[in-house]
C-alpha cells in the first residue's frame, strides 16, 4: 500500500496534536498501514490539506477542499478512539 498522510491539527501545533499524532501513527503502524502524520496549527490547515488523504483535528477547521475531516478529542480522553480509528481506516482505503 503506498503511503497515506495524515494531517493532525489543534488550535497551536504544540503539545495537543503531538500527544495525537503520536497515538494515531503508533496505531496504524500496529495495523500494518504506512502513514506519514504531520502536525500543524488549524491555521495552516488549508494550505496543507491538499497533500493529505485524511484531517484529524481537535478544532474546527474550514477551507480544505475535498479532503476528509474527522473532528475529535478521543485521542486525548481515551473515550471513542477506536471508532475514530475505524473512521481514519475507512477514508484510508478509498
Amino acid at each position: 500500500m503506498a503511503q497515506k498522510k495524515i494531517l493532525v491539527c489543534c488550535g497551536t501545533a504544540v503539545a495537543t496534536s503531538t500527544v495525537v499524532a503520536k497515538k494515531i501513527e503508533e496505531v496504524l503502524k500496529n495495523k500494518g498501514f504506512n502513514v506519514a502524520v504531520e502536525q500543524c496549527k488549524a491555521a495552516e490547515v488549508p494550505v496543507k490539506a491538499e497533500n493529505a488523504d485524511v484531517i484529524v483535528t481537535t478544532t474546527p477547521v474550514s477551507n480544505v477542499g475535498d479532503v476528509p475531516v474527522i473532528q475529535t478529542v478521543s485521542f486525548l480522553t481515551g473515550v471513542g478512539i477506536d471508532d475514530d480509528i475505524n473512521k481514519i481506516i475507512e477514508y484510508l482505503n478509498k
